[in-house]
């Protein structure tokens, strides 16, 4: 059996938010509940998607960001 609370601490050591690491420590569980064997292609596509959320999170607050300035100024 695996340590899922060591994982989640790897990850976010790794600067993944803890939803981000959460999410994967999940799927990584989920996998060994149901017998899969997880491959590390897996977890990158995992980690590929979560940080493409991420980046359009980051680009939707820094255009409110950028518009909320150009209101003020």
């Amino acid at each position: 059996m695996f340590d899922t609370h060591a994982i989640a601490r790897a990850l976010t050591a790794a600067k993944l938010t803890s939803e981000q690491a959460d999410a994967i420590t999940d799927a990584v569980r989920q996998a060994a509940e149901q017998g899969e064997h997880v491959t590390p292609d897996m977890l990158r596509a995992e980690i590929a998607t979560l940080r493409a959320d991420l980046t359009w999170r980051m680009l939707a607050v820094g255009g409110l960001v950028v518009a909320a300035l150009r209101l003020l100024g």
